[in-house]
This record gives C-alpha cells, structure tokens and sequence, in this order.
C-alpha cells in the first residue's frame, strides 16, 4: 500500500509538471488576447500613438512608433512616443514593471514625469490583470526604429499623478454599470468629452458634457455631449449610440471625425458596448459645454 502511495504520489507530481508548460501557454495566450482586445478595442492606444497621413488618417504599417503631434499649441507640443519594443528608441530596455508604472501612474524609468495629454488620471483605475495584458500585447509587437523628438511643456507638469498605487482589480463583468464605468475610464473617454478650465484641468462636475474643441489635420472636432440631456443622448437609442463609437455616424447620419477612434472602436464587442452604454445612461443629465 505505501508503495502504491508513493507512486502514485510521483506519477501525480510528473503530470503536473508535465501539465505545466502546458497550462502557462494558455495563460499567456489568453493574457495577450485580453490585451489585444483592450488595446485594439476600448483602450486604443494607437489612436494617438501611430502615425498619422496628412489627413489625420491612421499609418497602422508604421506600427505604435509614435510621431505623431497630439498637441501643438503655447502650452505645449505633444509628440507621441515610439512604445514598440525597439530598445533605443521605444520601450525595449523597461522592465515589464517600468512599463506598468509609467502607464498607471506617469513616471518613466528615469523618474522624469509623463505630461498631458496622457491620460494618467484615468489609467489608474485600469487593473493589476489589464495592465499586465497591455503590456504583454506590447512585447509582442514588432520593434519599430523611429525616434522621436521630446515633449515641450511650457506649463509645470505636477510632480505625480497621485500615490503609488497597491493592488487595482477591476469590477466584474456582470455589473453591467460598474463595468461600463471602468470601461469608460481605462478609454478615457471623459478626457475629451468634460469640459476644461482654462489652465486645463477637468472640470469633473460636468463630466460628459463635451465642448472640447480639437484641433487637428482633419479641422476643428467639438466633442458631443454624452449625459441623458436633451443636448445630449437623452433622445439616442442604444443602437445609434453604438453605431455612432463604432463607425463614425451619428444620429442624423452625418459622419463624426477625429480624433475619435473609430477604427479601434468597432471593434469593442456587443457586452461591452451594452456596459458602456448602460454607463452613460446613468451619467448626471448636463446641458451642452461650459468650462
């Protein structure tokens, strides 16, 4: 019997570790699946950093190899990194934690603070699991050579962006409002649709209400309205609130423009769209603009 016992023991043991590779290889797979859903989905990071043609149409050939002028104005001129694993001019040479910190919390590797429009404030609330899918999806892509010229603020930037930050998880997916927000914020989409004050800042109590103006090769955006006001989606059925950040068309069938990401968008799944949307819904009805 303790013979039995014993081989049983070791024949347990070698299929465990047997088992193992096994079970790590779809751990990565589906760790990197969550992050090219994020990324090529809600989170949309190529929307700033690929490149752009001279009508602001996205070069995805060019990879995330940064470039492209996000701002241009006496506050600053924001260029958009290179974040390809390219070690002398992308993110080759940060470690896998470097990468978190500088995504959730603003800093880079050497300590100097990453300035506007990053939207830090709103990567914080992404997840211990999501971040680490982002980062996985951004160690599988090709590793793009393109240097870029640095940032010029002319505003100080703030010396963080908030305490360090311990474990984040993320809501489940069955809440559908509470997993709506958190979509809505790792999308950071409040970024471009609440109203600023004239230094900049978010005037978070009209979040949603849009007004921003956004100035780029396509001409002036004005970002909508996205609270249940009558200025804004009060009157937008589910359907044409989801065609609208999947194809670029709005209500009367006009076409929206940039910089909304609508290449990324249309790819957010039907659970997801129906979270966000059951967010917006709920947001605090504000009329149009307003600083």
């Amino acid at each position: 019997m303790t013979r039995r016992l014993t081989f049983l023991r070791v024949a347990l043991a070698l299929v465990c570790a047997l088992g193992a590779p096994g079970a790590q290889a779809q751990a990565d797979a589906a760790k990197l699946e969550r992050g090219r859903k994020l990324m090529e989905g809600v989170v949309a990071c190529g929307n700033c950093h690929m490149q752009r043609g001279p009508q602001g149409q996205l070069l995805p050939e060019k990879g995330l190899s940064g470039g492209t002028v996000i701002v241009d104005a006496p506050e600053m001129r924001a260029v958009a990194a290179n974040i390809t694993p390219d070690r002398a001019t992308g993110i080759g040479g940060w470690t896998d934690a470097q990468l978190r910190r500088a995504i959730r919390e603003g800093v880079r590797p050497d300590g100097s603070v990453i300035g506007p429009p990053m939207p830090i404030e709103f990567y914080r609330h992404l997840s211990d699991a999501d971040v680490d899918a982002i980062v996985a999806y951004l160690r599988a892509q090709p590793a793009v050579s393109a240097a870029q010229p640095k940032s010029v603020y002319r505003i100080p930037l703030p010396p963080n962006y908030g305490p360090p930050l311990g474990k984040v998880g993320a809501p489940p997916a069955s809440n559908k409002r509470r997993y709506g927000e958190y979509l809505v914020q790792i999308g950071h989409c409040m970024d471009c649709h609440t109203p600023r004050k004239p230094d900049g800042q978010l005037v978070m109590a009209r979040l949603g209400a849009g007004g921003q103006v956004i100035e780029g090769p396509w001409g002036k955006s004005v970002a909508r309205n996205l609270t249940p006001h009558a200025s804004g989606l009060k009157a937008w059925t589910d359907a044409e609130i989801a065609r609208a950040i999947r194809t670029g068309v709005s209500r009367d069938g006009k076409p929206l423009k940039p910089p909304m990401g609508f290449s990324f968008y249309k790819n957010i799944d039907d659970a997801e769209m129906a979270a966000i949307i059951a967010y917006l819904r709920l947001l605090k009805p504000q009329p149009f603009g307003g600083g």
